[in-house]
């Protein structure tokens, strides 16, 4: 019994003191070259590293960022005009890497987007991206709806999102097609905000 507690002991002697450390940057230009390390405090117990692409017209923009979380979910979603990636690790700065962009491996499936006007148009997901997803909330007093393409793990994820309801679907265009009345420049900053500050 002694020897027991003395190994108890002396694994939490060990183990109590250490914090994970995680690189954290925010690339506005589309890369993180001014990554450092940060000591996570206490909560924290993941390190993820996200890439954000908008696309509006001819006009494309990146995002980078890395940091230290209390909740990451791997994954990647692709709403037509915005398209993100994460990837989460548990292990000190374990997200040196950006995380993967698979736009450039398409996998067949698609999927119903909203552009502000309507939610008829079509976007082809790529990479893991496995599921349809509809997702509705209210952002500053407006209900919006999103629609897209995401991968499973980003699906049983939307429950802690802010959302009101969500739901994800596996066939071709099971997402639905219907007329909404939004801002679309509304959606994008309300949705490029939430992934950056969550």
């Amino acid at each position: 019994m002694d020897l027991q507690v003395s190994v108890f002991l002396l694994f939490n002697l060990f183990t109590a003191g250490h914090s994970l450390s995680c690189y954290e940057c925010s690339g506005m230009t589309g890369s993180c070259s001014g990554q450092a390390v940060k000591t996570c405090p206490s909560g924290f117990s993941q390190c993820s590293s996200s890439t954000i692409v908008t696309k509006m017209g001819d006009m494309t923009s990146k995002v980078m960022n890395k940091e230290c979380a209390p909740v990451c979910q791997s994954g990647s979603l692709n709403v037509g005009i915005m398209r993100m990636s994460t990837s989460c690790c548990t292990t000190d700065q374990c997200n040196a890497q950006d995380a993967p962009d698979s736009s450039s491996n398409p996998n067949g499936k698609t999927c119903y987007s909203c552009d502000g006007q309507t939610c008829s148009n079509t976007v082809k997901c790529s990479g893991a991206e496995d599921r349809c997803i509809k997702a509705t909330g209210n952002f500053g007093g407006q209900s919006l709806v999103l629609k897209g393409c995401a991968s499973k793990s980003i699906c049983d994820a939307t429950s802690v999102s802010s959302f009101q309801s969500s739901s994800c679907c596996e066939g071709n265009l099971c997402n639905g097609a219907q007329s909404v009345t939004q801002s679309f420049l509304f959606l994008c900053g309300s949705l490029l905000s939430y992934f950056l500050l969550h």
